[in-house]
């Protein structure tokens, strides 16, 4: 006698997930100039898979509802074709970062990221493995002048936890506030720095996958562990993200570390 077998049915998001993607192509294929409302049904396809996996959106392609944009802003933090834009030129006369309206505490964040150009020369240390600075004879800092862009993300509500977004040798990903802290024990200092520059060229798109547990923190950037389990001794045990506003724009010119950068696909798993 033969045997019945049962197909197990999918998941509600597995079907939402399909219809978007369908949408997606015949759209992009029939109006391929009209691409924003193409990223919005990719997002809304890629929502149904985060949600499965315990991931929460924070950033759904079209407006900022998750963030506070900076009092006086001026619309300077923007959504750019179904991405977040930044020009580095907020109007706000404190404060001029882009905050999550909620604090966390224990998460797994992912965040993709994009330098859209540099803006000018900047002295750049050496970075050694354990954190401090290429020294000349002089005690001095050996520096180059290097094309470079700055921005980063705070977390738990703080700048000295920041991973920082740069164009610096060392690779982003490095706990700046941490790193530079001489009062820090060596092995701090040496584990918020970069074990390799994961980086992509400016112009072309990179993902963080961040890790807070307690206070260590391990980061991920385009598929590479650049940060592992790191201690952040002192690091708040709970608080709000925030994307940096870095340097600025000024007598017709920007700083050689202003934050041109955009933001997209931002998700949340809290542990």
């Amino acid at each position: 006698m033969g045997t019945t077998r049962t197909v197990a049915q999918k998941p509600a998001w597995f079907a939402q997930s399909m219809i978007a993607f369908s949408a997606l192509f015949v759209y992009v294929c029939i109006t391929p100039m009209k691409l924003p409302i193409a990223f919005l049904l990719l997002a809304l396809a890629s929502a149904g898979a985060q949600a499965a996996n315990g991931f929460v959106s924070l950033f759904n392609g079209k407006d900022l509802t998750h963030w506070t944009v900076p009092a006086g802003d001026n619309g300077h933090w923007k959504i750019l074709n179904g991405v977040i834009d930044y020009d580095a030129r907020s109007e706000a006369t404190g404060d001029k970062n882009l905050w999550s309206q909620k604090e966390y505490k224990d998460f797994v964040l992912k965040i993709d990221w994009k330098i859209k150009e540099t803006t000018g020369l900047y002295n750049v240390p050496t970075v050694l493995p354990d954190g401090t600075h290429k020294q000349g004879p002089d005690g001095k800092d050996i520096v180059t002048p290097t094309p470079n862009a700055d921005s980063g993300i705070y977390l738990r509500g703080t700048s000295k936890a920041q991973l920082n977004i740069w164009c610096w040798p060392i690779g982003s990903g490095e706990v700046y506030g941490y790193r530079m802290d001489k009062k820090m024990p060596p092995e701090v200092r040496a584990g918020v720095t970069p074990k390799m520059r994961a980086d992509k060229p400016v112009g072309e798109w990179n993902t963080f996958e961040i890790t807070m547990k307690g206070d260590r923190l391990t980061v991920v950037l385009n598929g590479k562990t650049v940060i592992q389990n790191a201690q952040l001794p002192g690091v708040p045990e709970k608080g709000r993200l925030a994307l940096q506003h870095h340097g600025g724009f000024k007598d017709g010119k920007y700083s050689p570390a202003s934050s041109l950068v955009q933001f997209r696909n931002i998700s949340i798993k809290e542990l």
